[in-house]
This record gives C-alpha cells, sequence and structure tokens, in this order.
C-alpha cells in the first residue's frame, strides 16, 4: 500500500536532531556540504533529513531507531499468524502460535537484509502480507481443509498429539508448497524486467479495487475476535485512535543526549510513532488489572472469558528461552494447483503495492526515484523473500511495509544502516523463543480491536488510489464500483454454491473454488479488464497523474549509482562481467570519466557512507 508524502510535510521535525541553532543535525560532512535549498524540489525531503540513505548515524542511533522500526512493524508481523493460526486449526495451541510468530520475525529479518543489501536498496523492512492471507484463506476453505470440529473445542486438543500434530501441519505444508511455486512467478517478473512492461496496462482503477478487497472480506474475522468482548475491543480501538489522531502532534519530552547539550529532555512525538504498541500495552495492562480483580469472568462458557490475561499467559512458561526456526520445520511442503493460483492472485497485488512503496521510500528518505533495474530487482528479491517465507514455514509471503516507510518522515533518518539494524533485531527476537510466546499471550478482544483499526485503514489505502482517477466521471465510478461489488458478491456467492461450480475434474473444481472467492482476485480482474477496454482518456483515467507521480525526476547518475548499485563493487570493481548491463535487474554501466568523476566528488565530500 502507498503511503503519501504528506508525513514528510507535516512540519514534524524531530526535535532529537536538531541542532542548538535549530538547524538538522547530521555528522556527515556530506550532509554539511549541502546547501540549504537543495534537495527541496518536489519529491525530496533531503535538506529536511537528519540522515540521508547513504549516511551512517552513530551506532547508539542505529540502535534505537532500528528497535524503534521493529516496533512500528510488529502489529502487522503478528496480526498474519494470529489470523492464520484459527484456519490452520491452530485456535487452541499457543505455543505453536508463538513458534509462528518468532519464524515470522526471523524470516522477515533475512528478506529486509537481502532487500536493503542486494534488492531495490532502499531503507525499507520487510514483512507478512494481507495481499497472500486472503486467497490462503479461501484455499483452506475448501472442504477438504476444513478444520475437524475437534480442533475447535479446548478440552479434546492435546498439542503434542501426532493426530494434531498431522491435522494442522498437513494444512502448513500445503499452505508452504502453494507459496514456494507462486513466488517463482514474482521471481520471473522482477528479474526479467517484466514489472515495468506489465505497468504500463495498470492504474489506479486496477490497484484501487485490489487493495481495497485484501482487507474487506477480513470483516468477519475481526468482528469474531472482538466479539469476545465488545468492551475491551472498542476501549482497544479507542486508544489507537486516540494516539494516532488525537494526540499525533503533542510532543512528550523523554531524557535524550546530544553533543553540547549533554543530558536534557527533547521533545518525541511519541504517539505519532508508536500507536498501536501504546494502545494494545495499554488495554493489555487493564485486561491484567481485571483478570485478578476477578472483575472479567472466570467460567471458560461465560461471555468475556477470553478477556482474561491467564487464558493465554501459560504459554510464556512453556515457550523456550531459544529457538532457531529452520527451512521445513513443519515438514516437505505439498503442492496443488488451486492453491498455487489463488497465491498468484496475492503475489500481483504485493508486487503492485511495493512498486508504490519504493517510490514513496525514496522521496522520504532522500533518494532519487528508483531507476526500473532498481525497482526490477527489488520484485525479484522480494520473490526470493517469499520463497524463503515458504520454505521456513510463515503460512505467508513477504512484501514491503509502508507502516516503516511513514516512519521514515517521522524521524527524519532514511539511512538503510538503521533498517540493517532493525532487521538484526527481528532476527534475535525470532531466535528469543520468550518473544513470540508474550506476543500470542495477547487477549483475544484486544487483537479484535487492533484488526478494525488496520484493516479498515488498508481499505482506505486501497481507495486513496481513486486520487489520480477524475472521479466526476461515471465511467470511473462504474467501474471501481462494480469491481470492488463484484468482489464481495461473487466469493460469497460461490462459497454458497460449491457444488454448482463442479466440473467432475477435481483439480480445476479447486482452482476455479478458490479463484472465485478470492475477493482481489475477482475485484482486481474486473477492475483491469474493464479500465482497459472500457474508453477513457489517460487523463480520466488517471494514468498521467500516476505516471508523473511515479516518474523518475533525478538525472544525476552519480546519485544514482551511489544508492542503487550492488554493493561491495558487485558489476563494477567486483565481477564486472560486459554483459551484465544487459540484465534487466543490473545497473547499466557508466563511462569511464562518469565513474572517474563520480569517485573524485565523493572524495571531496567525504561522505561518511556505508555500503
Amino acid at each position: 500500500m502507498t503511503l503519501s508524502s504528506d508525513k514528510e510535510l507535516n512540519g514534524l521535525d524531530n526535535p532529537s536532531f536538531m541542532g542548538e541553532d535549530g538547524s538538522q543535525y547530521c555528522s556527515s560532512q556530506g550532509c554539511a556540504a549541502r546547501s540549504p535549498d537543495e534537495g527541496r524540489d518536489k519529491g525530496h525531503g533531503s535538506s529536511k533529513l537528519a540522515y540521508t540513505v547513504t549516511d551512517m548515524p552513530p551506532w547508539y542511533l542505529c540502535i534505537l531507531l532500528g528497535i524503534q522500526h521493529f516496533l512500528t512493524a510488529m502489529g502487522g508481523l503478528v496480526a498474519v499468524p494470529l489470523i492464520l493460526s484459527k484456519e490452520i486449526c491452530l485456535q487452541h495451541d499457543l505455543l505453536t502460535q508463538s513458534h509462528l510468530i518468532s519464524t515470522m520475525f526471523f524470516v522477515s529479518g533475512i528478506c529486509t537484509l537481502l532487500q536493503v543489501l542486494f534488492g531495490v536498496r532502499l531503507p525499507i523492512i520487510q514483512g507478512g502480507t494481507f495481499a497472500f492471507l486472503t486467497p490462503t484463506l479461501a484455499m483452506l476453505s475448501l472442504p477438504q481443509w476444513k478444520c475437524p470440529a475437534w480442533t475447535q473445542n479446548a478440552t479434546l486438543v492435546n498439542a503434542s498429539s501426532p493426530e494434531f500434530l498431522e491435522v494442522w501441519q498437513t494444512r502448513m505444508r500445503e499452505v508452504q508448497g502453494a507459496i514456494i511455486v507462486a513466488s517463482c512467478f514474482q521471481i520471473f517478473v522482477g528479474f526479467s524486467g517484466l514489472i515495468g512492461f506489465l505497468m504500463r496496462f495498470i492504474g489506479p482503477l486496477t490497484i484501487a479495487p485490489t487493495i481495497t478487497l485484501v482487507a474487506l472480506p477480513l470483516f468477519e474475522s475481526a468482528g469474531e475476535e472482538a466479539g469476545y468482548h465488545w468492551g475491551i475491543a472498542f476501549m482497544t480501538i479507542a486508544f489507537i485512535v486516540l494516539f494516532s489522531q488525537y494526540l499525533k502532534d503533542v510532543p512528550v519530552p523523554l531524557p535524550s543526549y546530544q553533543r553540547g547539550k549533554k543530558c536534557h529532555f527533547s521533545a518525541v512525538y511519541l504517539f505519532q510513532i508508536f500507536p498501536v504498541l501504546l494502545g494494545l500495552s495499554l488495554s493489555w495492562l487493564l485486561c491484567y488489572l481485571l483478570t485478578v480483580t476477578d472483575v472479567l469472568p472466570g467460567d471458560p462458557a461465560a461471555y468475556g472469558h477470553l478477556a482474561r490475561t491467564d487464558t493465554r499467559g501459560n504459554v510464556l512458561s512453556q515457550a523456550p528461552w531459544f529457538r532457531l526456526p529452520y527451512p521445513g520445520q513443519w515438514g516437505v511442503p505439498t503442492v496443488s494447483p488451486a492453491g498455487i493460483f489463488g497465491i498468484l492472485a496475492g503475489v500481483i497485488s504485493s508486487m503492485l503495492e511495493s512498486v508504490g512503496d519504493y517510490y514513496a521510500c525514496a522521496r522520504l528518505s532522500g533518494a532519487p526515484p528508483p531507476p526500473k533495474h532498481a525497482v526490477s530487482r527489488g520484485i525479484g528479491v522480494e520473490g526470493i523473500g517469499c520463497l524463503l517465507a515458504g520454505a521456513w514455514g510463515t503460512g505467508n509471503g513477504t512484501t514491503s511495509f509502508s507502516e516503516n516507510v511513514g516512519a521514515l518522515g517521522i524521524t527524519k533518518v532514511g539511512s538503510r544502516v538503521v533498517i540493517v539494524t532493525g532487521a538484526c533485531t527481528m532476527l534475535l527476537s525470532g531466535i528469543f523463543g520468550k518473544v513470540g510466546a508474550m506476543l500470542a499471550s495477547i487477549p483475544t478482544p484486544v487483537i479484535g480491536g487492533m484488526f478494525f483499526v488496520m484493516f479498515g485503514v488498508i481499505t482506505a489505502v486501497g481507495v486513496s488510489n481513486l486520487q489520480y482517477t477524475d472521479m466526476n466521471s461515471s465511467r470511473n465510478i462504474f467501474i471501481f464500483g462494480f469491481s470492488v461489488f463484484a468482489g464481495l458478491a461473487i466469493p460469497n456467492w460461490a462459497k454458497q454454491n460449491s457444488a454448482l461450480l463442479q466440473t467432475g475434474i477435481i483439480q480445476l473444481d479447486q482452482v476455479i473454488q478458490v479463484l472465485l472467492t478470492t475477493g482481489m482476485f475477482v475485484g482486481g480482474l474486473l477492475g483491469f479488464f474493464l479500465d482497459n477496454t472500457i474508453p477513457g482518456t489517460q487523463e480520466e483515467r488517471g494514468l498521467l497523474a500516476w505516471k508523473n507521480n511515479h516518474k523518475g525526476e533525478a538525472d544525476n547518475s552519480q546519485l544514482l549509482s551511489k544508492v542503487y548499485d550492488l554493493p561491495f563493487g558487485i558489476g563494477t570493481k567486483h565481477c564486472a562481467v560486459s554483459w551484465f548491463q544487459y540484465l534487466p535487474a543490473c545497473p547499466k554501466r557508466l563511462p569511464v570519466s562518469s565513474v572517474k568523476a563520480s569517485s573524485e566528488r565523493e572524495s571531496e565530500l567525504g561522505a561518511n557512507t556505508w555500503i
């Protein structure tokens, strides 16, 4: 999902990075050498940044800001395994849920390192995606994958029994296989350069219904989780809304250290940075107080019992301190056509989201818009990340996290070293089993309240893509409205009338069932077809504004090379094979004179850069 650069221009320069004269603090000579007016044109916020994409902050700032990025992404990283757990029959196995969360952290750390070092090379976090979740839930709703009734009864579930292990691991292996095969398509689209060709036919009227229908079908899941105690759920919603909307401009004085000022208090916009984390923590604490005072019912059959913290808290004592996730930990993945085609819809949606995130991330980190080879490489590496996620068994793929793109605009730190530090934090958290166990013990209504906010924002992000189109046009109103409505109505009918879709070929029946019950596939396909066949001008369709918003604005080949070329001299100083420049995902080799000039310029600036 694409975030607007408005966050960059909201005037909330983080005082923690301000000098005594009110100027932005920046340790690198390269920053000091920039003129005050440099980078103030549209799409570039270099003059507002404490550190740009190639700068390296002090080590202590890298650690603190890296942890902050991990905490910012935590809501999305935890939500996906918790939703998936119920559909793979793990509703009453909290220990395995904690293992899934730890695996998600670990794999997200690996994928983030790959993306920052060898992918698009922008400071962008990788993590689980709801775009994969929707088709996964559609696949698991097939008759042969529905959970047996006894797995829904906590008294009948023995988490260590071979029968129970076979039930959930069979389903997980099926999801893994579908993700692994579908990720090969994303790898091909990325490294072949096909993504650039496909983007010619994909505009806002395709992307808007696709992303909108990622979250809308999840209303039932959110309502069911919140319905275990509506009071607690609404309290969680109220906290998150209070922090993210009403108190976002309220600074909080926190202890800080800065040269010249030593220890002092600095104003930090804490509520704007951590609204979800603060909301969950406060609701969780209140649930604990209501539990120890026995205000919440202790009877498992009573309404509100699942809001108690002691119903899920025993997982903390059961979880190991250290557990290293590994590929194939749930067994050898299996493959079926139905799963592959369903996940492909998620892959396409994920790619569309990520392309928009790359451009937004470049704007907020002081980098020029990414060239085609960087975008292609980024999509290809995301495909590799999805393959790794399938191999490790997260039950999901990986994509770029828009939440962290927004955090760049808030902190004014666009350094990719900070994201590398955040990735290392995710890796360590995935190894410490107690971290995943603690997050798996969050009371169910608190999770439901978080889902309400998160799914609502994702829906709105999808609709926001219509800002590029002329919504006074009856053509555009018809395409969007019809695509979204059909994306809700057709899957609902297909779920209730699966017998009418049978062709006699089991594999084909499964493929049809999964595709027709995946709202984002139905709505996205209709939007794509109608937008490319119904007559309309480029301006009316929003393609002109869309392309202008995503086109490259910088012709500075030195800066492009510095930001987007492969690290460690790959393709230039080392492994400089001549035919590399003809690969779509590899940068074009600059003339010797340009390379020499770039080196001299870098020496003059003495920039404190890393890789």
